[in-house]
């Protein structure tokens, strides 16, 4: 595991990758989860995650929607919307002048059971929105409402 001062350095000079998943239930609305930490720390946000060294883009798929949602999925599952730059001011360590860009992969999924979705340790709760509360919402990070818009 890399210690976290190390991280920061890895930060400082390249993008992370990840994976973002846009996960929608039968009634045509989508799940957000309030961030615990920075970046994006306090904003609704779609779940998500790093793909880490050596890890395929589906088994880091079916690592993070176990870890971020509970559930692990398959990638046939879902459909990839794009690929999108997240750039953020600050880092997971709040250290000033170090900025994060991440390079994520987003994919839409539509589940008809929701019921085994939890929250993890990364977000106070979740909540599911329908796509005009969330656009509207002030509350909603706009590198989320670039996927609804």
């Amino acid at each position: 595991m890399i210690e976290d001062r190390q991280f920061l350095k890895i930060i400082e000079q390249t993008p992370l990758v990840s994976i973002d998943l846009i996960v929608e239930n039968s009634q045509g609305e989508f799940l957000l989860g309030k961030r615990v930490n920075p970046p994006a720390q306090g904003f609704w946000f779609v779940p998500g995650g790093r793909i880490r060294k050596n890890e395929t883009i589906a088994d880091a798929f079916r690592r993070i929607s176990a870890t971020e949602l509970g559930v692990s999925l398959s990638l046939p599952q879902a459909q990839l919307l794009g690929a999108y730059d997240h750039i953020y001011n600050d880092n997971f360590l709040a250290e000033p002048g170090i900025n994060t860009h991440y390079v994520v992969l987003g994919y839409a999924l539509k589940l008809m059971d929701t019921s085994a979705i939890v929250a993890d340790d990364q977000h106070s709760q979740f909540r599911w929105w329908s796509r005009r509360d969330l656009l509207a919402a002030n509350d909603v990070h706009e590198n989320t409402k670039r996927y609804f818009e």
